[in-house]
């Protein structure tokens, strides 16, 4: 094998590839990224055996070939090489190796045998629909935050991503929750998403999927399986398992008969809870809200440490209200509302409430309380 290509587009298809690949790894194949050449250039592949890369980049390519090498090595190399440098790869004879140069750089490292290198064959896809970068992005970045990462209960360590309805229209929508939080985000159902049963997408994968739509304009075609999970982004193509389990029925989680509604600046009501919560015990992160007519006060109060209290004037009628909350899950979902008010929908101090911007419809939180 021997191919020349642009230090820019090498180092940018290795970003993407060598996350894939864990830093420890008991099985030495699984350490390495596979080169190869092909009509459209030099096609670079990651696995963890879970999660499969593939990134295709420009290339003149002068004899055709295949190997693997040390992912993370050879993009410490690419990654300190000049601005603008042309990188040749040759492999071949019988030493095992892969010659890299660039300018007056010269570097060997050493190869296993690409016939080695494991496939994550996907088999037939049921289902495929193309949306764009930003909206299934959005869909991610709403949600993502209340993925469980508590490994006993792994049909939580994802999104659930399904077909629904909402006001007679089918949507795509995706759910995660971690028992003490649920987010929950959707938009209007591509073509070729119906009928669509649930999926869990794990959570690595799901922050893969966050790096590699970098590009909002960009088209996005996703294909689903039983077991797989397709995501093709320009010459990136990604490739994962999905969780096998069941989600919980959510739906009994939101709450419906809430009836007592706040309705506070986003801003200020983020910045209050964070200053409040300095004094708060890190394992607790407790902040008690007393509501009252048109005022709402934050306090906290650690034993260890001392207390602190913030007013902040409100749109809330409803009876007198004292409730605790997490402060950390607080400031998480008040990142995500987009408008500049947040409403609330309270009950009592035991039941759940639920979170959503003031204007929009297309998300919404759910937050069980704490004791305080």
């Amino acid at each position: 094998m021997k191919v020349t290509v642009e230090r820019a587009e090498l180092l940018k298809s290795l970003s993407h590839v060598h996350r894939v690949v864990e830093r420890r790894n008991t099985i030495p194949i699984l350490a390495n990224v596979l080169i190869r050449t092909g009509t459209n250039g030099l096609s670079l592949k990651a696995t963890d055996l879970d999660l499969e890369v593939v990134e295709t980049v420009p290339a003149e390519v002068s004899q055709d070939g295949a190997t693997t090498v040390p992912a993370h090595v050879l993009y410490d190399i690419v990654r300190k090489l000049p601005d603008g440098s042309q990188v040749q790869l040759e492999a071949g004879g019988e030493r095992g190796s892969l010659a890299v140069r660039a300018g007056r750089a010269r570097f060997t490292l050493q190869t296993l045998p690409e016939t080695d290198f494991p496939d994550l064959a996907a088999g037939e896809f049921s289902h495929s629909f193309k949306v764009k970068g930003a909206e299934f992005r959005r869909l991610v970045d709403k949600t993502q935050f209340a993925i469980s990462t508590e490994e006993t209960r792994y049909y939580l360590n994802g999104i659930y991503l399904h077909v629904a309805e909402n006001a007679g229209k089918p949507t795509l929508r995706a759910v995660a929750t971690d028992g003490h939080r649920l987010a929950q985000a959707e938009l209007d159902a591509p073509e070729g998403a119906g009928g669509l049963a649930g999926v869990i997408v794990p959570r690595k994968t799901v922050a893969e999927i966050q790096k590699l739509l970098e590009d909002k304009d960009a088209e996005v075609t996703v294909s689903l399986s039983a077991t797989k999970i397709r995501v093709a982004v320009g010459a990136i193509v990604l490739t994962s398992k999905l969780i096998d389990g069941t989600f919980p029925d959510y739906g009994r989680v939101i709450p419906a008969g809430n009836d007592k509604t706040l309705l506070v600046d986003k801003a200020d009501f983020a910045a209050a809870v964070d200053r409040v919560s300095t004094v708060s015990s890190e394992r607790g992160r407790a902040v008690k809200l007393s509501l009252g007519d048109g005022k709402l006060t934050l306090s906290v109060t650690n034993p260890d440490s001392g207390s602190a209290t913030e007013e902040l004037e409100v749109e809330y009628g409803a009876e007198p209200l004292d409730i605790g909350f997490n402060s950390r899950y607080l400031l998480d979902i008040t990142s995500q509302l987009e408008g500049d008010t947040a409403e609330l929908k309270l009950a009592d101090p035991g039941s759940p409430t639920l979170v959503r911007d003031s204007t929009k419809t297309d998300a919404l939180y759910v937050l069980m309380p704490m004791r305080v």
